[in-house]
């Protein structure tokens, strides 16, 4: 295999290339000049007008396997991971039956250890992710779990919430929360707000996400250890968690690429496959997301692929 690409921009911020138009010569699999020179090779690919970075990770998805493979499998998942850019995908424990025993890791490490895109689970932190009973954390991590999280769904328990983040202090392991009060949320369908009443929709309050949010920094002053919040949506979140950064809390964030491109007005059409959790929130929302990404408040964007049969979202709105 010997390939040139040519004239292609280089991101990569860690690169003395970055910004930079390049021919990049790749020779059995390898990198082995970047520079402008007319290498011989054969295979060119015309670059002129794209992009070359590094691999990408994403950090939530649900492939849906096992279980519910008509909807996604970890195959298809990979293959569309791949197509797209990215080299590594952390995956939710959201499957049936849920990732939460070594047989559960070691079934995903080894179906997919072939595949280009590199899968790596993220086990529950409560048996079958119903909030109630820890799972056997250390043996998961020692089989390969990354990651904790009841994926998504919200870790609701406090005491679980309290003991999740001392015993993971052992391993250095990580506590990923999706933050919902799910007693505000209940028979919701979309960010309570003007365009909610509008509509004659039950909403959802963003307080519902900002009340999670600060009982579990208080739990993380109080035990220790490091928490991420996944999926956050608006601006009083990115406030909050701006403001623990500043103390000094091991807390991290990511939020989806949906919330920062589009808003509650996009179901003014009731079209359902604007229906998400947590909902799409205002135009101010949106901004302030996109505001911490750059203050560096906001350490990642996902996907949050979730992936839906069309039986699944062609159904009336509620």
């Amino acid at each position: 295999m010997n390939i040139l690409i040519r004239e292609v921009k280089v991101l990569d911020p860690h690169s003395p290339h970055h910004n930079k138009v390049v021919n990049i010569h790749i020779k059995d699999g390898q990198i082995v000049a970047i520079d402008k020179k007319e290498h011989k090779s054969d295979t060119r690919i015309e670059g002129k007008g794209l992009f070359v970075s590094p691999g990408w990770f994403d950090l939530r998805a649900n492939f849906n396997d096992p279980g519910n493979e008509h909807k996604e499998d970890l195959k298809s998942g990979a293959s569309a991971a791949a197509q797209g850019g990215f080299t590594g995908v952390a995956i939710l424990p959201n499957t049936n039956p849920v990732i939460q025993t070594k047989s559960n890791v070691e079934y995903i490490l080894s179906k997919t250890k072939s595949y280009l895109t590199d899968i790596y689970p993220m086990a529950a932190l409560t048996l079958d992710t119903n909030g109630e009973d820890l799972t056997e954390m250390l043996d998961l991590h020692a089989a390969g779990a990354i990651a904790f999280t009841d994926g998504e769904k919200t870790l609701w328990h406090t005491d679980i919430m309290l003991k999740s983040l001392i015993y993971l202090q052992k391993v250095d392991g990580l506590l990923i929360n999706q933050p919902e009060d799910q007693m505000l949320t209940r028979f919701g369908s979309m960010n309570e707000g003007t365009v909610s009443t509008m509509l004659g929709l039950k909403g959802i309050p963003s307080l519902a996400e900002h009340l999670s949010i600060k009982r579990d920094l208080d739990l993380l002053k109080y035990a220790g250890g490091k928490i991420h919040f996944s999926n956050i949506s608006s601006k009083e979140s990115v406030n909050l968690i701006k403001k623990a950064k500043k103390k000094g809390y091991k807390v991290t964030c990511d939020v989806s690429i949906h919330h920062l491109i589009h808003t509650d007005e996009d179901l003014s059409g009731y079209n359902s496959n604007y229906k998400i959790n947590p909902p799409l929130r205002t135009e101010k929302d949106r901004r302030a997301l996109i505001k911490g990404l750059y203050e560096g408040v906001v350490d990642t964007i996902t996907s949050s692929h979730s992936p839906q049969d069309e039986e699944s979202k062609k159904l009336e709105f509620d």
